[in-house]
């Protein structure tokens, strides 16, 4: 561009081959490898009229000197208030993407940053059981650390799931138990041990066949003994690996249930600690959305439903009614309806706010990509009104939404993801 160069507004209907543009907002806002160019294919023009711009600038001392097609209509020497209102408010939604993408791809890589030292951990515990026990602590420090300079969290679905399924699996329970241990005011320690305990608490499936791994209908008498023996196979690995006393007794206690009915003891909720009753009920819900079986998966609500009819047998109701309010009666995940009738998935829930979580709505007139984050928190009228099964989704909906396969949370400052209504 000419340096003495000078730039009009112009329509983007009056586009023409040939005009020299240039396009605010940086290069994540628009599909160009630069912001400012020569149109010269009408390739161009049509990526110019689609991108949701009325009005550009253009410099007619760089442009060609005759410009095919009608005579120009440039635009009035300034926008007027309605175009320019539009204007900022697709700058302000294009913003707003950016920094809702930032967030979420800082919570995947973290995430993966995370099971890869899990896997870490379970491939030393063999050989170098010390070094896997102090590595153990290790990341589940990091992961305090990381929630300890704000109040305010927001549980986050991811979008890919990172690493293998042990160690999503480890890393899952690991986060959604802190963030409910930060909920009933545990101390550090306690934090520490809960933690360590819902990291490990499958370590011993490292000692019996990976077919015995889940617990299966089909299962004989033998090899439901063999699952069963994993509970045992912990503990003495919590010994070697040099564990404290708390996260041992979750690992030992992460199978019981509060009526009785659980492995390997039979032991009630007077008999269990507060620490294994968290990481029994996570460990049983990432379960349910997670089985080995992907075609026996059900959806976060309907996990939460499950969970809720078991309340009074199996799971501690204390404990059951803090991590409903906490992971929300639609947990990130979920796909649902809205009162507007528009179909949703659940991809964020600020547990001070489980009733109203954040949402990705299908808009056929928006790109999947440019689609941004609305917070039901804060737009008066709209709700949910019903959670569906993925497949029940209009295939459009369906593609467009792009329900997991596999369900993996972390976490986030709620803030981050904030959208205007």
């Amino acid at each position: 561009m000419n340096p003495t160069s000078t730039t009009e507004p112009i329509e983007v209907s009056a586009l023409r081959l040939g005009m020299f543009v240039h396009l605010d907002g940086g290069w994540m806002s628009h599909p160009f490898a630069s912001s400012s160019f020569k149109i010269t294919s009408e390739e161009q023009l049509a990526t110019l009229r689609s991108i949701g711009l009325s009005v550009l600038r253009w410099s007619p001392q760089d442009s060609d000197r005759e410009l095919p097609g009608a005579e120009l209509q440039t635009a009035r020497p300034a926008a007027t208030p309605e175009q320019q209102a539009l204007v900022e408010a697709r700058r302000a939604q294009r913003e707003l993407l950016d920094s809702q993408r930032r967030a979420l791809a800082a919570c995947e890589r973290q995430f993966g940053q995370a099971t890869r030292a899990s896997s870490r951990v379970f491939d030393s515990v063999a050989g170098q059981p010390a070094d896997a026990g102090q590595a153990a602590q290790v990341l589940v420090r990091q992961l305090l650390d990381e929630m300890v300079d704000s109040e305010d969290l927001c549980i986050r679905l991811l979008s890919e799931g990172a690493g293998d399924k042990v160690s999503a699996h480890a890393v899952s329970v690991s986060v959604i138990c802190l963030l409910m241990g930060r909920s009933f005011g545990l101390n550090d320690a306690d934090l520490l041990d809960l933690g360590v305990g819902a990291l490990l608490h499958d370590v011993g499936k490292l000692d019996i066949p990976y077919r015995c791994h889940h617990r299966e209908d089909h299962f004989h008498t033998s090899e439901n003994k063999l699952y069963e023996s994993h509970v045992a196979a912990g503990t003495a690995h919590a010994r070697r690996l040099g564990l404290s006393p708390g996260a041992s007794v979750v690992i030992a206690q992460h199978h019981e249930n509060s009526d009785g009915s659980g492995f390997p003891l039979g032991l009630n909720a007077d008999r269990t600690t507060v620490l294994a009753r968290i990481v029994s009920l996570v460990n049983a819900y990432d379960n349910l959305c997670n089985p080995a079986n992907p075609a026996h998966a059900v959806t976060p609500h309907e996990a939460v439903a499950q969970l809720f009819s078991q309340g009074s047998h199996r799971f501690d109701t204390v404990t059951l009614g803090a991590f409903i309010k906490m992971m929300g009666v639609y947990p990130a995940g979920s796909v649902v309806q809205l009162t507007d009738d528009r179909f949703a998935l659940v991809v964020g829930v600020n547990f001070s706010r489980g009733l109203r979580p954040r949402v990705l709505v299908h808009d056929p007139k928006v790109p999947r990509d440019e689609a941004v984050i609305l917070d039901l928190e804060a737009v008066s009228g709209l709700g949910i009104r019903r959670s569906l099964k993925p497949l029940a989704l209009p295939d459009t909906a369906l593609s467009y939404l792009s329900p997991r396969p596999r369900v993996s949370y972390y976490f986030e400052r709620a803030h981050v993801l904030e959208a205007q209504s």
